[in-house]
């Protein structure tokens, strides 16, 4: 399952991606990982839940998003919840690109068992129509 928080830069989508992570530890018995693209809140995300910054592994792309995904769902068993903030800048790319992505990521998702909540810092008013079904 992929939920998305959509909304324009500054209306408090870290914050509110930051306590549903937090939040998910009193809710699930497995792993819970918040993925990011800089360390800057890393002290916000209880310790309990796995963060993980992109720039220490060279992620700079769909593809290599995907994988490190991948292997952390094939390394572990137990992720119920991985939430990501800054996709698009993690990712290189613009919301009209990324309908494949989104769809591969979902595909994922359901296969493992684990639900991704992701950041879209954009104007949820001009959400593309594939995106819509996402958006909480």
């Amino acid at each position: 399952m992929i939920q998305l928080i959509y909304a324009t830069k500054g209306s408090g989508k870290t914050k509110r991606l930051i306590d549903m992570a937090n939040a998910e530890l009193n809710t699930t018995k497995g792993d819970v990982v918040f993925i990011d693209d800089d360390k800057r809140y890393m002290y916000d995300v209880k310790h309990q839940v796995r963060f993980v910054d992109v720039k220490d592994y060279g992620i700079d792309s769909c593809d290599s998003l995907y994988g490190l995904l991948c292997g952390m769902v094939a390394q572990n068993f137990d992720i119920e919840a991985v939430f990501i903030d800054a996709f698009l800048k993690i990712i290189g790319k613009d919301v009209a690109e990324i309908e494949d992505y989104i769809k591969k990521i979902e595909a994922l998702t359901e296969k493992n068992d684990f639900k991704a909540v992701i950041i879209i810092s954009a104007d949820p008013d001009t959400a593309p129509e594939f995106l819509k079904k996402y958006i909480i």
